[in-house]
């Protein structure tokens, strides 16, 4: 079956960013058949876009899809980590927490045009399943960490862990494993090295590491290896293509070089970062020495929202203020961030991130109806700076609508947020608990 997308404002987001102001596309199956200007060609089913923008699907390198559900949870609480996030993933993440949690974030992702994500969190074979049925594009990642795990209390016990997601993903058409070792101080350079084997022995998969985030981990690789966390992790021999570092907030031009030899794509969380009050990362100088920086949003805990119209003001703002200029990181360039390069990051650019003949149709439209988007004199900058994830009408991927005229089609809205609201009321309680000294 072919299916036309027809009377559409196409931004391809290829290397040379072609548009097409009266455009079409011919989806055959799960790809992408042919596109162009001018009236459609015939035959098939012919879908009118009247005049919408029609683009690739956006990319989130990098979120903990569980974590929607401690979302504003304990917000202006100092010791927030450790008085109430800590205990309450001990005592309550669970295989059915984490497909909860999956189901909440999914929903929110498709409804904001986001079509592929890389999740790093625990129990990610459930995150698999959930997924698989939002039938979403993802990498994967099976969470490695020294501290109280929920799913494993030795590090051997959480490579079986990678190795059963390898097992259960291998072949498929969306989903791919990854092992996540947390950070380089939450491993050790000889759990780097096992999870760099590891992927060496798994052919395909990703890996998915945070790194150079926080002047702790700074001061801890310098105190203990006499070195930045960012050439711990090269001699460690995990940054490698394939590799998404998420972060990367402090670098020097060293730790940008060995990023850029290594192949490691990096997944820049601005928002999430500027939150935290952690700085602003060298984006501009990064890109500029070859390393593909896709747009994340970071988990829900930490950067609340799963939207990424949300993280591009900020993206673009960090830049120009290191700039100091208005030129830095152009809107164009910002939607190149969130499409093609995010899906360089990946290492998935063979096949989705742009509008090409032959690469999977992962497809969003997005309504010109709202009177903030005009006038457009520059659509890449309407989409930075005043589009709306309510200005998603439809997603597609690999063919398959997820969302038609804003009504998702594979999750159960209402049990979605059900089945997230009794979790939450689970929270509220123990955190009650907390603040009354009876924990």
């Amino acid at each position: 079956m072919s299916l036309t997308l027809a009377n559409a404002w196409v931004l391809t987001m290829d290397k040379g960013l072609t548009q097409f102001r009266n455009g079409w596309i011919r989806i055959e199956g799960e790809t992408i058949a042919a596109l162009g200007e001018g009236p459609a060609p015939e035959g098939g089913e012919v879908l009118d876009m009247g005049g919408d923008v029609i683009m690739p699907g956006m990319v989130n390198p990098h979120c903990h899809l569980p974590m929607s559900l401690f979302r504003g949870l304990g917000e202006d609480v100092d010791d927030r980590l450790f008085r109430y996030i800590l205990p309450l993933e001990r005592k309550f993440v669970s295989p059915a927490m984490v497909r909860a949690g999956t189901a909440l974030s999914a929903l929110e992702s498709i409804m904001g045009g986001v079509t592929t994500i890389a999740d790093m969190y625990y129990f990610e074979t459930e995150v698999a399943e959930v997924m698989d049925r939002a039938g979403l594009r993802a990498v994967l990642g099976q969470t490695l960490a020294d501290f109280a795990a929920p799913d494993h209390a030795s590090f051997d016990e959480g490579f079986a862990l990678c190795d059963a997601l390898a097992d259960r993903l291998a072949g498929h058409p969306r989903l791919i494993a990854s092992i996540a070792p947390h950070a380089p101080y939450s491993t050790g350079p000889r759990v780097l090295e096992r999870a760099a084997r590891w992927h060496d022995d798994h052919p395909g998969t990703r890996v998915q590491i945070h790194l150079a985030e926080t002047e702790a981990e700074r001061d801890w690789a310098l105190r203990e290896h006499g070195m930045s966390t960012t050439a711990l992790a090269a001699m460690s021999g995990i940054l490698r293509p394939g590799t998404i570092a998420a972060h990367c907030l402090l670098v020097d031009d060293a730790d940008i070089a060995l990023l850029a030899e290594t192949g490691a794509g990096v997944a820049h969380n601005a928002r999430s970062n500027g939150k935290a009050g952690r700085g602003m990362a060298r984006v501009e100088d990064m890109r500029r020495a070859g390393i593909p920086v896709g747009i994340a949003t970071d988990g829900p805990m930490s950067g609340n929202t799963l939207d990424l119209f949300a993280q591009f003001g900020p993206v673009s703002i960090f830049a120009k203020i290191l700039g100091h200029s208005r030129r830095p990181l152009p809107a164009a360039e910002v939607i190149r961030m969130a499409t093609l390069e995010g899906a360089r990051a990946l290492a998935l650019d063979d096949r989705i991130g742009s509008l090409e003949p032959g690469k999977k149709a992962d497809i969003i439209r997005i309504s010109l109806d709202a009177p903030r988007l005009h006038p457009v004199y520059d659509v890449y900058s309407m989409l930075v700076f005043a589009a709306q994830p309510a200005d998603v009408h439809d997603v597609m991927v690999a063919g398959h609508w997820l969302m038609r005229n804003r009504r998702v089609q594979t999750l159960e809205t209402d049990r979605v947020l059900s089945d997230a609201l009794q979790v939450a009321g689970q929270f509220r309680a123990e955190m009650n608990a907390i603040d009354q000294g009876q924990t």
